[in-house]
């Protein structure tokens, strides 16, 4: 993922920020949920993308990456519809408990900027409702261009966006978070739906590490820099969702990228040790094959 790539990701400063104070608020007086759920997974399956991951001989990429993971941002959707056939399919080819989080297509979100896309959205979610149980988060990306002057265009998609399906909305124009009454006002829209604001940590744009929630769960989407310090930046992260468990958050849903796409799945199994370490969680490890030098960054 190229977005918020920087050339020198040692001079960056990846301290986590402090929660912010809505956070506490929404967490605060929740019991620990008995249905607590932590989702783990990369933005894609297929092998050119995922490294030195599969098996020598691997036939079909989902039902193996399916045994390593429990989720996949699926980012195939922003591209192209899938057909209803085609989600039936990937849904037989996954366990129980795997879940789909489908983004939005762009068509929707980056050609049409919400504008006029009943017909798009209506095609979209008659396609992934065919995921049924196995049916994650939806989450809407917009472009860096979309600014807080489309404001009403947002608000309007949130109503039109259907009840029964969870969503979770990622902002990149710098404008939704340097104005605190307009990230205020964002905030309450997202609330008001019950949509997940979700927090992109990606070295060129600290500012969308807001750190927060809008409803007890979270949506992370991480970027590594390709550099020895994503691990620690998984360290804090795995810490900082460690607490948020203890506070009563009811859902985790972490999905690891990389600037240049080398070692996702060495990442992706590294905060999966750490979270069932600080979550009490029984996440599987992926397996990472012999001969990969940085699996020794893994413990």
């Amino acid at each position: 993922m190229k977005f918020g790539k920087v050339n020198n990701p040692e001079n960056i400063d990846f301290t986590l920020p402090d929660d912010a104070p809505e956070t506490s608020a929404l967490l605060q007086g929740k019991t620990k949920n008995d249905n607590f759920e932590i989702c783990i997974g990369c933005a894609k399956w297929n092998r050119q993308d995922l490294k030195n991951f599969y098996p020598r001989g691997t036939k079909d990429e989902l039902s193996y990456y399916a045994t390593q993971f429990n989720s996949i941002e699926l980012n195939t959707s922003f591209h192209n519809i899938p057909s209803s056939e085609r989600v039936a399919i990937w849904k037989e080819k996954t366990g129980d408990n795997f879940k789909f989080f489908p983004k939005v297509p762009r068509i929707i979100s980056h050609t049409k900027k919400l504008k006029n896309i009943e017909y798009q959205l209506n095609k979209f979610i008659d396609s992934i409702i065919h995921f049924e149980e196995k049916l994650g988060m939806c989450f809407l990306q917009m472009g860096p261009s979309f600014s807080p002057k489309s404001f009403r265009d947002l608000e309007k998609f949130l109503r039109f966006w259907p009840s029964s399906i969870s969503l979770a909305v990622e902002l990149r124009h710098e404008n939704w978070y340097e104005d605190k009454i307009i990230s205020g006002d964002l905030c309450s829209l997202l609330e008001s739906h019950e949509m997940t604001h979700v927090i992109t940590d990606t070295a060129g744009r600290r500012d969308l590490i807001h750190m927060q929630l809008t409803t007890p769960k979270c949506f992370v989407r991480f970027t590594g820099a390709n550099h020895s310090s994503d691990y620690i930046r998984l360290d804090d992260w795995a810490n900082r969702l460690g607490t948020w468990k203890e506070n009563g958050i009811e859902q985790i849903n972490f999905f690891v990228h990389q600037n240049e796409e080398k070692e996702s799945p060495l990442l992706a199994a590294h905060i999966s040790k750490k979270l069932n370490e600080m979550c009490n969680a029984n996440l599987t490890i992926p397996a990472i094959l012999p001969g990969e030098k940085s699996q020794l960054k893994l413990f």
